[in-house]
This record gives structure tokens, sequence and C-alpha cells, in this order.
């Protein structure tokens, strides 16, 4: 049984155009997460999940495998999952490759430590888990919504507010890391299954890509934290 790492990557984009292919530090932005899955040991072939002929040139260049996926697969109403069911279909039909467990892996997320995913690997046979998100802690985010015209505080009860340190601890989901089992997927066609575990990363991977106002946060903290340099011993293109 084999652990596979699957990038979703499709052509279109609402918010920046060619996002994935946008250069981010100096590489094509789907890079930085090819990377990262094949540096990681505990995975055993990235594939990248595309239906554009730019984004597979990019994934081949850097050393993943190609999933062509239909326009069906890949409108703005194609969930994830939709996309990640096909792959595994594929994977183990053409490559003949039992899956055991799935790493799936956002391209828009790509401030992952060199490992990052290896521990969240750790982490979700550890605990015997199904699924798995990655997540951030969220120190002192006080939230609020409006219900019906008023104002409502989410998070914190604005009339007792009490000590920061004192609030129960939450978290962000930062769509970095999802880890799950096929079945789980094929059950619930869910990410998310009955056993959840997770991972937690620091505040700063939070971040992530989907207008052009954050590359430059994204490029600042990739230089910040030395993640530019994490591939430095690898065969980069």
């Amino acid at each position: 049984m084999h652990t596979v790492a699957i990038i979703p990557a499709r052509g279109g984009s609402k918010g920046l155009k060619e996002k994935n292919i946008y250069p981010v530090a100096r590489k094509p932005l789907l890079a930085w997460t090819v990377l990262q899955a094949l540096a990681s040991s505990s995975i055993d072939k990235v594939f990248v999940s595309t239906d554009d002929q730019a984004i597979a040139s990019i994934a081949i260049e850097y050393g993943a495998e190609v999933i062509v996926r239909s326009p069906e697969l890949a409108g703005d109403k194609a969930s994830s999952e939709s996309a990640i069911l096909h792959a595994i279909g594929v994977i183990e039909r053409d490559f003949q490759m039992p899956i055991d467990k799935v790493v799936f892996l956002q391209a828009t997320s790509p401030l992952r430590k060199p490992d990052d995913i290896d521990r969240a690997v750790a982490v979700f046979i550890r605990e015997g888990a199904d699924s798995l998100i990655s997540v951030t802690k969220a120190d002192d985010l006080t939230l609020w919504e409006s219900r019906n015209g008023k104002w409502t505080s989410v998070n914190f009860d604005y009339r007792n507010r009490g000590m920061r340190q004192d609030r129960p601890a939450q978290f962000i989901e930062n769509g970095s890391i999802y880890m799950f089992k096929p079945e789980t997927l094929v059950t619930f066609n869910n990410r998310i299954g009955e056993k959840l575990s997770v991972y937690e990363m620091e505040f700063w991977q939070t971040w992530e890509i989907d207008s052009l106002e954050e590359i430059d946060l994204i490029e600042y903290y990739l230089y910040k934290k030395n993640l530019a340099l994490q591939d430095a011993n690898q065969q980069n293109p």
C-alpha cells in the first residue's frame, strides 16, 4: 500500500489569473508544494491533478506526475473532493498503486517547513485517524458577525471578556495539509471523516495566496523563514 500526495491545481482562477503558476520567490507557485511533497520521506509519489497544459508542464518540470481531469471536474462549482476521487481512481488503475493514505496539499498554501508533511503523517498514523487537518492557533482572535442586522460576538462573550489566556484555545483550519484514507473520502464524500486528528503549525503559516496582495506576504515568509532554501540540496530545474 502507498501514501501519495495529490495537489489539485486547475487552470481557472477568479481572484488571481493563472494563480497556480504565478511566480512567487523565483518559482511558479505550484513548484513550492511539489518540491515540498517530493522532499517528504513519507510520500511515495506526487501527483498534480489539472485541466491546464501550462500547469501540467510545470508539474512535470519539477518532478510530479500529472493526472488530466475533465472540464467538468475543474469548474468553479467542482469540489476538490471530486478531483481527488478521480485522481485516486487513475493512480490505482494506471499506475498500479494501491493507496492507503492520501496527503492532499493545496498549492496556494506553500508556507510549509521541511518536516511538516512527515510530522503530520506521523500524527495521522500514531493516532489511528481516518482524516487529519493542519491548523494554527487563533491566539486572541475575537470574531463578530451580523445576525439579522445585529452585531454579535461569535467566539467570546463581549459582556465578560475575561483574560485572554483563560479563554479556550481555538484553531484555524489553515488549508496547508489534509490527510485521509481513500475509504473515508468514498464513504463521506468529504476530506474529513469520523476520527479526525490535527497537526498544529505556527501562526505565520496561516497565510495563503488568493489574490495579488498576498504574494508579497508569502514571499516575505518564504525568505524570512529560510523556506526558499529548503530545496537547495534537491535537483532544482
